[in-house]
This record gives structure tokens, C-alpha cells and sequence, in this order.
């Protein structure tokens, strides 16, 4: 029991001591008075003051005795309604008009009702009935431990969230630890604020290569609660840091990207960190490898120089003061080398849904070369929905639009009403939306995000009689073969920029509202990757997987 709890119970006990001196509890042995003919008394029953999770006062006041004195006056009590002098009753000694008594052995939170009585030889009257409720007990906050993380030699990371902050305030809070299990506020323990939430500790001056058990915990007036307990082991001395190898994605003919996630830097900070890859199992800094630069967590690595239709052997590496640590061993094989700007190899063409789709070959990576021109098509002033159908647009309604430049989508559509980057969608089994890294890296490989563009668009002006572009799309090549046509897009305010613009949808999110799309424009060789609203309607390319 906490000091301030016993203060509440010696301070309530001296209170009723004074009105328990002028009112005695009624025992059954106290017999009632015979009734004789004539008048009862007439009283009223005062308000119920001092409510408290196990007394309470109330009292009454004596209107008139009757036709004989009263003999027997106090209060009576009940969780029932309409108490009387059977139920849990209390007697005033004193002869006075008003009186008060105590109630006492209450239930917290708990609702009772109350009436004054008096009693003279003809009878027994009551006081108008009054309700009330008592106060919940005294209450220490609740609250949850955080998962202990960045553990090192000598020091870890948690805290707690105070879910309720009991029946006052939070006067203190963080996590205590010691090497024994329950671990108190008498232990070692960290000073992190006040107040209801969540919080963060730093737990410090630990020893190497030991097992510790941890709380969180929170102090107010009433006293301290805990959270449940974690234990953990501090690092040995010199440990080295432990690294996760990533899956390797933008796998093309001569290249590919890897990367690791570094879970914990070991006894010291990561100094480098990278991939390592051989032909042979089991790759380590004596082969091949990157430098990514120091830290921890995620990180993104290019490997090149690659062999095409070779098999190779990846692994994540991170290196600190102690040393250096290898992840798991991940394996996959180049592609064919292909020629840019021809078809895939082994792969011309594509046909989907009746229609013959050719292919085209950048740097490793297989694209269709027209946009997709699949699913119904609705008209410009109708929505797309979620109806198991694949709808489209076509430019100003009409079907040779969609013949030449292909169907319009909502991201949403497109996606087929997931948002998971690199969906198939609704591209044909075995290809998928391109995400902003693969769009990234084809814009890498044609030289940059500032040429790509017109080695990206198609080549002609509608103008000079060939193309489908409106004067001067500048730049234009098609270099990669890409073949971009300009199908304009659709907004809320209506079609727009048709023969000016090539936008393609990719399957990253920048939030619920927007997602990326690739831009190409008439008047520019360069290619941007951008965010616009995902209700906007651009042309979709997939990529094989």
C-alpha cells in the first residue's frame, strides 16, 4: 500500500470517528417501538456530501414529530431503492432536529440510495430518497513496454505508452532494468517525462555479453505501475554487425541491383557496407563488391560489368571496428544480351486479349512497345469502378483514338484495385506495372533523365506527315525503340494534350491520393518522372517480369 493511499484510509477513519461519536450503526437487537394510534413523524433527508470509494455522509431533519416524541432518528442505505430501517441503517444519539450520519464499508463504484428515518410510538417515517454513486478506488496507471531494440555492448533502446494514467496524473515515467527478473523503480531506471503517450528511453552504462530483464513503468500520487517485461543480452565485445541480403531486382543482361538491411551495427557503428557477387558460392570481399557508404538499415546496391546468361552468387556485407559480416546467399541469372531498340530476345511478340503486341529491348529490361489497349471501353463522362471489368477511355470517345494511342486508365483501374508496387494489374500474365526504380533505371541506362526523353518518343510530327506528335517534338530519335506516342491523358476538366504528351502510369504510390507516371512532352528531350492524382487517366506499358 502506497504512503498516499494510507493517508486517504487515516484521514477517512478520523472523519467518521466524529460522526460515529454522535451515530451508532442499528444491530438487529434493537427492537422497534409497538405502534399506537396517531401521527408518524415528517422528515427529509439532506444531501449526501463526502462521497468517497468507501463512506459517505448524508443526514436528515426532523419537520415534525408526530403525536410522540421521537425516540429513534437516523439514516438507512441500500443498492436497492426505497431503503429502510431493515437495510444497512445508522442511529443518531443526539435529540436534535437535524442530524448527520456516516455511511461506512461502501462499495467503490458503486451505486446506493439513501433515506433519513425517524421513528415515535406510533410509527416509523421516511425522508424523500436520494441516490449516489462512490468514487472508484485508488488506480496506478496501465501501461505497455516497448520491444528493446539498437541493443550494443553497452547499451539498448526502449520505453513504454501509457495506455490509462489511472486515478491522477503521471508524475514520472521510462523503464527500469536490472539483471534479475522484475525489475523495479528501486533499480536501475531512466527519467522520461511525464504525462499520458507514448515515450522513447536510452538505457545506458550496460555490460557486454549480459542478460538483463526490462519494464516499463509510470508513477502518479496513488503509485507505480509496470509494463510487461522484456529480457535481452548486451553484445560481446567486438562484435560485427548483422546484415539481411536483399533479393536482387533490375536484373538485365549485364546488370543488376542488390542491397542489404543492416538489423544491428554489432559493438560499434558501420563503417562500409555493400553486395559482394562471384560466379562461385559463397562471394566475400575478395570477389567482387560495392562500397555504399557507412549506417545501418536499408540500403540499395548496383552491380555491373555482369556477364549476360550467367548465374551469380550475392551477399550483403557490413563491416565495423570488430569486423565484417556477410547475410544469406542469394542467387539469379543475367539475361540474354539483346540489341536496343530490337525485340526481346525469344520474345517478338506478345498477344493479349486478340491484340498483337511487339516487344522492344533496353538494357536488359523487356518493354511492349505500344501502349495497352485492352477492356471496355466507357464513355469519357462515366467512372471507372471496381466490377470485376476492365474499363477504359478512349480520347474524345472515339475508338480510333484508342486504335492508335491506346486506352486511358485511372490508377486505380489499372492497378486492378491493389496498390501493391509491381502488380501485374492488368497487364498479361508474366508482365507488370513498372515501378518508379525500373522506369528510374531505363532513364539511367539511356543516359539520363535529361536525353532519355528523346530517345524515348517516337519520331515524325502530324505536321510533317508522318509521326503522331504535333510540331517540333523536339529531339525525337527513338533511339531505345520505345516508341512513345503522345495519347494525352484525361482529367476531371476533360481531355487533354492529345499529340503533345506521352504519360505512363507506374505502380508506386507517393500516397492514397497520388501516385508516378512518366512524362514525355512535344516541346522537350528530356523524360520526368512526376506525381499527379490517381483519379487522372494516362496510358499504361508493362514490363516483363
Amino acid at each position: 500500500m502506497s504512503y498516499f493511499s494510507k493517508t486517504i484510509r487515516i484521514t477517512l477513519l478520523f472523519s467518521f470517528l466524529i460522526l460515529m461519536f454522535n451515530c451508532t450503526k442499528k444491530t438487529d437487537e434493537e427492537p422497534n417501538p409497538e405502534p399506537e394510534p396517531g401521527n408518524i413523524p415528517e422528515v427529509t433527508t439532506s444531501p449526501v456530501t463526502a462521497i468517497t470509494y468507501m463512506s459517505a455522509t448524508s443526514g436528515g431533519e426532523i419537520i415534525s414529530e408526530g403525536d410522540s416524541a421521537v425516540t429513534t432518528r437516523g439514516i438507512c442505505w441500500s443498492t436497492g431503492h426505497n431503503p429502510d430501517i431493515t437495510d444497512d441503517t445508522t442511529i443518531n444519539l443526539e435529540p436534535t432536529v437535524a442530524y448527520t450520519c456516516a455511511m461506512s464499508d461502501l462499495t467503490a463504484s458503486t451505486t446506493y440510495y439513501v433515506r433519513a428515518y425517524a421513528i415515535n410510538a406510533i410509527g416509523t417515517a421516511y425522508g424523500q430518497e436520494l441516490s449516489f454513486k462512490t468514487i472508484a478506488l485508488p488506480s496506478v496507471p496501465e501501461l505497455i513496454t516497448t520491444e528493446i531494440s539498437q541493443i550494443t555492448q553497452t547499451s539498448a533502446v526502449s520505453g513504454g505508452w501509457i495506455v490509462v494514467q489511472g486515478s491522477s496524473q503521471v508524475i514520472a515515467r521510462g523503464v527500469c532494468w536490472n539483471t534479475s527478473p522484475l525489475p523495479t523503480f528501486e533499480n536501475d531506471h531512466t527519467l522520461d517525462g511525464a504525462g499520458f503517450g507514448a515515450f522513447t528511453s536510452n538505457v545506458t552504462d550496460l555490460t557486454p555479453n549480459t542478460t538483463y530483464y526490462l519494464r516499463a513503468y509510470a508513477k502518479n500520487l496513488n503509485g507505480l505501475g509496470y509494463g510487461e517485461e522484456f529480457s535481452f543480452t548486451t553484445k560481446e565485445a567486438g562484435s560485427p554487425p548483422t546484415v539481411i541480403t536483399l533479393d536482387v531486382t533490375n536484373i538485365g543482361s549485364n546488370s543488376a541491383t542488390g542491397g542489404g538491411d543492416i538489423t544491428d551495427q554489432g559493438a560499434s557503428s558501420v563503417t562500409i557496407r555493400g553486395v559482394c557477387w562471384s560466379t562461385s558460392p559463397e562471394p566475400s570481399l575478395a570477389d567482387n563488391f560495392t562500397e555504399d557508404g557507412p549506417g545501418s538499415g536499408v540500403y540499395s546496391s548496383d552491380m555491373d560489368m555482369l556477364d549476360p546468361e550467367t548465374m551469380y552468387y550475392v551477399r550483403a556485407y557490413a563491416s565495423n571496428n570488430s569486423g565484417t559480416s556477410y547475410g544469406n546467399e542469394v542467387s539469379f541469372t543475367t539475361q540474354i544480351a539483346g540489341v536496343l531498340g530490337e525485340p526481346c530476345p525469344y520474345i517478338p511478340t506478345v498477344t493479349y486479349e486478340g491484340k498483337v503486341y511487339n516487344t522492344n529491348y533496353i538494357g536488359g529490361q523487356c518493354w511492349l512497345k505500344e501502349n495497352l489497349d485492352i477492356g471496355t471501353k466507357i464513355l469519357g463522362s462515366d467512372e471507372m469502378t471496381d466490377n470485376g471489368v476492365i474499363e477504359k477511355y478512349c480520347y474524345e470517345d472515339l475508338d480510333e483514338n484508342c486504335d492508335t494511342y491506346g486506352g486511358l486508365y485511372k490508377w486505380d483501374e489499372l492497378m486492378n484495385y491493389t496498390n501493391t508496387e509491381g502488380t501485374q494489374g492488368i497487364c498479361p500474365e508474366g508482365w507488370h506495372v513498372p515501378t518508379i526504380d525500373e522506369l528510374n533505371y531505363t532513364l539511367g541506362f539511356l543516359g539520363s533523365e535529361f536525353v532519355a526523353g528523346g530517345k524515348m518518343k517516337s519520331t515524325g510530327t502530324i505536321e510533317g506527315g508522318t509521326g503522331l506528335w504535333y510540331e517540333p517534338n523536339t529531339g525525337a530519335t527513338n533511339e531505345s525503340g520505345f516508341t512513345g506516342h503522345p495519347g494525352g491523358g484525361k482529367f476531371e476538366s476533360g481531355w487533354n494534350s492529345l499529340g503533345e504528351t506521352a504519360a505512363f502510369w507506374t505502380s508506386s504510390e507517393v500516397s492514397d491520393y497520388s501516385a508516378w507516371y512518366l512524362y514525355l512532352t512535344t516541346n522537350y528531350d528530356d523524360a520526368n518522372l512526376e506525381s499527379t492524382q490517381k483519379g487522372s487517366s494516362y496510358s499504361v506499358r508493362c514490363l516483363k517480369d
